[in-house]
């Protein structure tokens, strides 16, 4: 198990950039989700945030849009996007086969597998609306739910939850699981995005 910070000096410090680790991550989620799912033909729902999480929800888009129907809901600013996350967003943007959608345009009742990509390791204190809202409306969803690295609105160090939280089928973590997540360890598949410890 590893924390937020040892995690983060692993990215400073492994020699790899970030944008590689990126790929590698939204490689190793789709990888993931055919491992475990058929998602042949299926709708999945990729929801992004403009955090580096976010970048790894745009990254697997572009590699599941191939064989299943792929839309990305972006809440966030996409001004507050950084590098790595902005050339993933871009690739999609220019990708025929992915649709980014507006919150008014989503039925989450569409979709087979909705992913969380809103906060992963981001995650401080109390979450307000739209947000809240978002993710109270994904946990109402019938669709498999997987969250990308942490769940959002739980505290990867410890555990603790936010006023609301995502509650995943699966967790497809990078790396290492979070410390605050051994309770979840059961529905945890870790992806090797190429940090050696």
């Amino acid at each position: 198990m590893i924390s937020t910070q040892e995690m983060k000096q692993l990215e400073d410090n492994c020699g790899i950039s970030k944008g590689v680790l990126m790929e590698n991550a939204g490689r190793g989620i789709a990888k993931a989700l055919q491992d475990k799912f058929d998602i042949k033909n299926k709708k999945i729902l990729i929801v992004s945030y403009h955090g580096n999480n976010g970048g790894d929800g745009f990254a697997a888009a572009g590699n599941l849009c191939d064989d299943a129907e792929v839309d990305v809901l972006f809440v966030g600013d996409d001004s507050k996007l950084k590098e790595e996350a902005l050339t993933n967003f871009k690739k999609i943007e220019n990708n025929d086969k992915v649709q980014i959608l507006t919150l008014e345009a989503v039925d989450f009742s569409d979709y087979d597998i909705i992913l969380d990509a809103i906060f992963g390791i981001g995650i401080n204190g109390e979450i307000k609306d739209p947000l809240a809202t978002l993710i109270k409306n994904l946990g109402k969803s019938k669709a498999i739910k997987v969250s990308i690295d942490v769940p959002s609105g739980i505290n990867p160090d410890t555990g603790e939850k936010a006023n609301v939280f995502f509650d995943p089928d699966l967790i497809i973590t990078m790396h290492d699981i979070k410390k605050g997540l051994e309770g979840y360890k059961d529905k945890t598949v870790i992806v090797d995005i190429g940090i050696k410890n």
